[in-house]
């Protein structure tokens, strides 16, 4: 049932649900909710939406040093008894969201002090409860991080780095751990008390502050503006009564026998009139600890990025200029037959290629992919796929692929046609079913991975039921149409015939071979989003907010442009070699920029993160591989139509040239086979 309310949130999200919060110009699609006091909400009874108690939503917890992200009731907190839990969409289960109402409830303006919620106990000596307090351990080891959320905010955990900044994280630990050398790790640092070897702390408590701003000249009300807390530890001597004062609650290591966990709270309500409900995430997204320092860096990679790509066109320009130009300038069949350079192989530059059948499926499926990016980043940078749209990304992505499966097939058929291809049931079977099979097998596999550790991640049964049903019913059928409509066209028609007996292709230089140039094609694209990759594997793995989708829709046109013109200019090097093998060398050549992109990965793997097990490795490479691939059919199918397109212009002047020459060898002919008009008087 997740994933079709997705589905079905996603379509009124991008058709009419910006409508219906046209006044609201904080995000389309999401509208504010006003909060009074009791007293104050049963006055106003003419304004329904006026609520007086806010609740509190916990989501699942994650690590920097896993991948296995885990529900809030694995770990045995303190649980709503109503087990209501809020509808989830696609992109949240497939980014294995799992949000749930908790038992911490406030009214609004009433400010509570060492308010009890639940007490734990776990006796070592049973099995079932000495499992459970491990697997508390291994999440304060870990560090596991708790996610809650007030009003669809985060509530952020704030404190001071370096340089006098503040830096607000939007989660915060369970606990932490005090090695046996007496070394404390993560958030340990944070208290001299937390001294004892070999100790585990929880932070069972915490002090909650929530920020209001009150909207004059509106309904009645205030709208919640920030949810702050700082997590205490404290070992109570009455459990029944806490004061929040005492020790951390210490549990050893080695400790056998019972142990109790009382779990408590404190909050208050603070007036803020400086912050705005329409800016309410700027305070949490301007804290990233990456963002002022940034900033200059990838102005200065576009630039360069960008004047690279202005003198690869301007060199392109000029010589072929020069080129078109000498070949106007010849003047008899005798110049003609004197060609060189790239014009010799106009009888073999549109020879289909080997394997015809395959560049055709990958071009098909490169298709769906670039218009699912471009519609999804033009999405994201009109604020519809902002983090306070949870899972609208993930949604929107997988939406737009079902969806695209016509294009796909259009672009599969027509060129596989073009190609000479006649097996038409099996191209359309292979565009339909290849690469998004590999991406599923993938995927399936590494869900039984988090089956078997029991992460929340791990996509129930049914929903993956959902998406392949999704993939056969509606995906699978567009792709057939599309196929349909691409084989009923008549081929592409090529400005130059081809010739019957292939060109023999002279002995090349190092540089002008395939696998060089390959190579060498795909640092210029790779350089241009190394910058936004880091931040992207950030927000992946580090579980940090991305929000720069401005920069990315820009670095993701700078990255076509690159990609288009280094291609365009490695396949110009080659024809004028004599080389006209250019289909597939046109793909590899940008596609490669994935290779580069999978080294990227491992480097960030070994150097910036922490991830540690067996399960959480295979994870992380599997998640990658399925990214290379997509980014592999991405880009090489940018390179290939830049190059399909630069080749078809160049040798549409040849074929202007080569009807000159057939008109002079016309005149010629005519010329030495007139005859003299005295001859004929004799006659």
């Amino acid at each position: 049932m997740a994933v079709f309310h997705g589905v079905r949130v996603v379509f009124v999200l991008f058709v009419c649900g910006s409508l219906r919060d046209a006044l609201s110009f904080y995000l389309p699609g999401l509208a504010p909710v006003s909060f009074c006091e009791t007293e104050e909400g049963e006055k106003n009874n003419d304004v329904p939406d006026c609520k007086s108690t806010i609740e509190l939503f916990v989501n699942r917890l994650d690590s920097v040093e896993s991948v296995l992200p885990y529900e809030y009731t694995a770990f045995d907190f303190c649980a709503d008894e109503s087990e209501k839990r809020p509808s989830e969409n696609l992109g949240q289960v497939l980014f294995g969201e799992r949000i749930e109402l908790s038992p911490y409830k406030f009214s609004f303006k009433k400010n509570l002090e060492c308010q009890s919620v639940c007490l734990k106990s776990y006796n070592t000596e049973k099995a079932e409860e000495k499992a459970k307090l491990d697997f508390l351990k291994k999440g304060m080891l870990l560090n596991y991080q708790h996610h809650w959320i007030v009003d669809n905010m985060p509530v952020t955990w704030c404190y001071d780095v370096e340089d006098n900044q503040k830096f607000c994280n939007p989660g915060f630990p369970i606990g932490c751990y005090v090695t046996d050398t007496g070394r404390p790790k993560d958030a340990c640092v944070v208290n001299a008390d937390f001294n004892d070897k070999d100790t585990f702390y929880i932070f069972n408590h915490v002090d909650i502050t929530i920020f209001y701003h009150v909207v004059e000249n509106e309904a009645a009300g205030a709208r919640l503006v920030a949810a702050k807390l700082e997590p205490k530890s404290y070992k109570y001597t009455d459990m029944e009564k806490p004061d929040c004062k005492g020790p951390p609650m210490s549990l050893n290591n080695k400790f056998k026998g019972e142990v109790k966990i009382p779990y408590t709270y404190s909050v208050k309500f603070v007036e803020d009139k400086q912050i705005r409900w329409a800016s309410r995430w700027d305070y949490i997204l301007e804290s990233m600890p990456h963002t002022n320092i940034q900033w200059f860096s990838i102005m200065n990679s576009l630039v360069i990025v960008l004047f690279l790509s202005g003198m690869v066109a301007m060199i392109m320009l000029r010589t072929l200029h020069k080129d078109i130009a000498r070949y106007n300038q010849m003047d008899s069949v005798e110049d003609a037959q004197e060609e060189f350079g790239w014009k010799l192989v106009h009888g073999d530059v549109f020879r289909p290629p080997r394997k015809g059948m395959l560049l055709s499926v990958f071009l098909g499926s490169g298709t769906q992919i670039f218009i699912m990016t471009f519609v999804t980043l033009f999405f994201a940078c009109l604020g519809f796929l902002s983090p306070a749209n949870r899972g609208a990304l993930m949604t929107c992505a997988v939406v737009l692929w079902v969806l695209l499966g016509t294009p796909a097939g259009y672009v599969a058929a027509r060129y596989y046609k073009s190609f000479g291809g006649e097996k038409w049931k099996t191209n359309v079977l292979l565009t339909a079913f290849l690469c998004p099979g590999v991406v599923f097998a993938d995927f399936f596999e590494m869900n039984l991975i988090l089956w078997g550790e029991g992460s929340s991640a791990a996509m129930p049964f049914g929903t993956l039921v959902a998406i392949l049903a999704l993939w056969f019913c509606v995906s699978v059928p567009l792709t057939f149409i599309g196929a349909y409509f691409g084989f009923k066209k008549s081929g592409i028609e090529h400005p130059v015939r081809t010739n019957q007996i292939p060109r023999q292709i002279p002995e090349q230089s190092f540089y002008t071979k395939p696998l060089p140039g390959i190579v060498m094609g795909g640092i210029l694209p790779f350089g241009c989003i190394y910058i936004q990759l880091f931040f992207i594997l950030n927000s992946i793995w580090s579980h940090q907010m991305y929000y720069m989708f401005g920069f990315l829709f820009l670095v993701f046109i700078i990255l076509v442009i690159t990609c288009s013109e280094a291609t365009i200019l490695l396949c110009y090097f080659h024809l004028c070699a004599e080389d006209y093998h250019w289909q597939w060398r046109s793909f590899l050549t940008s596609g490669f920029t994935a290779v580069y992109f999978l080294v990227y990965a491992i480097y960030y793997f070994f150097s910036k993160l922490q991830i540690s097990g067996l399960a959480s490795t295979i994870l992380y490479f599997g998640y990658t591989m399925i990214m290379a691939l997509i980014f592999f059919l991405f880009t090489g199918t940018i390179g290939f139509f830049a190059c399909f397109w630069f080749v078809t212009k160049i040798y549409s002047v040849v074929k202007v040239d080569e009807m000159k020459a057939i008109l002079r060898e016309t005149e010629l002919f005519s010329a030495k086979c007139e005859i003299p008009e005295r001859d004929l008087s004799a006659g």
